[in-house]
């Protein structure tokens, strides 16, 4: 998922979306239709039986232990563990070759920029946006993370006198709509009482992968968009990215659209699918 800068009718599964009636369904139009559709929900489902293929790619490295016991899913709560987040996607979302000239400089050159327009959102100045928030996986500092150096020395950062690292980290964004992105198309209408939102920036640090870890940021964005009154929630997804994929299947996203070859090539990106689950709304 590419970082975004200056990205209740009832739950209905992926086999039933794609088999809605047809006005005309004798139509040779109409058939040859429903049967694309029905190829694009199966390639889907079927793509996730075989994420952790992909997965074990991504995760060659040692995984480290999770203790769960120290682990905090929640909000950020200052400027410092915001920065730190913003470097946790810096380091997942792009690839530093370190013989590079000046490759410190870019790197903070990114993390400059991401940072100040995050907290452009978070704090309501970018139009477009009604509400935005950042919510981190945070671990305290400890002999099992200093192993990880890089991770520690890049994504620290003070949490009332204790020193926390951010592991995880998505942003929660109440809007109609994220730039160059396919656009939901529930709930109908807009105004003061939108009522959609979508998941953004989402991503674990590699050390951690296979722990949970995104699973439990989903959970908590979908607390905290029940909260704001969301009944919507949204995430794009690139088609090549089978384990990104089966952590939203399992978080009760379905496909709703995808994006087309065109539009891809004219950014400079994989295809992505545009993902959707509806939130039931609970009494907090």
């Amino acid at each position: 998922m590419a970082l975004l800068s200056s990205a209740s009718p009832p739950i209905i599964t992926l086999r039933s979306r794609f088999h809605l009636r047809n006005p005309n369904p004798n139509s040779l139009n109409s058939r040859l239709h429903s049967s694309a559709l029905q190829r694009r929900a199966q390639r889907f489902r079927f793509r996730s039986q075989f994420a952790g293929v992909a997965a074990s790619n991504i995760c060659e490295q040692e995984t480290l232990t999770l203790d769960r016991g120290s682990l905090i899913v929640k909000e950020y709560f200052t400027e410092a563990e915001l920065l730190a987040a913003v470097r946790l996607r810096i380091r997942t979302f792009y690839e530093f070759n370190q013989e590079t000239f000046n490759v410190e400089d870019h790197r903070r050159f990114l993390t400059e920029r991401e940072y100040e327009a995050l907290k452009d959102r978070v704090c309501g100045m970018r139009i477009g946006f009604k509400r935005v928030t950042c919510i981190n996986a945070t671990l305290p500092l400890s002999p099992v993370l200093v192993s990880a150096s890089d991770l520690c020395s890049l994504c620290k950062f003070s949490d009332d006198g204790e020193n926390r690292v951010v592991v995880g980290t998505l942003d929660l964004n109440q809007c109609l709509s994220l730039t160059d992105e396919l656009t939901g198309k529930k709930p109908q209408g807009t105004g003061p009482d939108l009522k959609r939102a979508y998941l953004s920036n989402v991503c674990v640090a590699k050390e951690l992968q296979r722990n949970g870890l995104g699973y439990a940021l989903i959970a908590k964005s979908k607390e905290v968009a029940r909260e704001w009154g969301i009944t919507d929630l949204y995430v794009h997804v690139a088609v090549d990215n089978d384990a990104a994929q089966k952590l939203y299947e399992k978080s009760g996203f379905v496909y709703e659209n995808e994006e087309p070859a065109w539009q891809a090539r004219f950014l400079s990106r994989p295809r992505r699918y545009l993902l959707w689950t509806h939130l039931k709304q609970t009494n907090l």
